[in-house]
Parts: C-alpha cells; sequence; structure tokens
C-alpha cells in the first residue's frame, strides 16, 4: 500500500518535494534499477494529466524529488488535483506515494 501524502502548489513559483520509499519498519528501500513517474489530475477519470518532473536522489536512501517549473504551475487551475507516485522496470511498478495536491491561486503575476 502506498504512503499517503497531500501537497500543496502555490501558483507561478517552483515547485519541489520528494518522496522516501520506506518498508513497513520505515527503513529506506534501495530503488536502484528502478524509474520513477508521477502524474496529478483533477480526479482519477480525467483524460488530462499533468506530469511532475522525478528523480531520483538518492539509489540506497529510497530518495525521488518531484518538481515543476514556475512556468508549469502557473499553467495549472487553481484547485484539487489526486496524484501519484511510481518507481517501475519491465517487470514491476510499486506505487509509492499517492494523495490530494491543492494548486493555490496566484495574484502577483
Amino acid at each position: 500500500m502506498a504512503a499517503t501524502k497531500n501537497l500543496a502548489i502555490d501558483q507561478g513559483t517552483t515547485f519541489s518535494d520528494f518522496v522516501i520509499y520506506r518498508d513497513k519498519n520505515k527503513t529506506a528501500i534501495d530503488i536502484s534499477g528502478l524509474t520513477p513517474r508521477a502524474s496529478m489530475r483533477r480526479s482519477y477519470y480525467s483524460a488530462n494529466a499533468v506530469t511532475l518532473t522525478t528523480a531520483i536522489n538518492s539509489n540506497a536512501g529510497g530518495n525521488v524529488n518531484l518538481s515543476l517549473t514556475s512556468s508549469q504551475t502557473a499553467n495549472l487551475k487553481a484547485g484539487r488535483y489526486v496524484y501519484d507516485v511510481e518507481l517501475y522496470d519491465s517487470n514491476v511498478v510499486y506505487r509509492i506515494q499517492e494523495g490530494i495536491i491543492t494548486v493555490f491561486p496566484e495574484v502577483t503575476k
């Protein structure tokens, strides 16, 4: 079962967060050989998705960075989104985190 974490994004700002893939004892899992991916949608059934940029920060530490540029966040509509983060290889997919992303509107442009 994936961990649940809700996130917040301010429109027009650079967004960055991270995920640590851990076992039931809260020990980081080595993610060598796996590739991360993440996306967000207005609902689970939305046809349109926004792909979050993912990068492995530490294989041994199970650490995956998530990010969006300020231009990308400026193009998001304010409101609630669902998201998840997965690690995969040619044989298996692990969903490691999921939750709600709330996008807050920008005033200064």
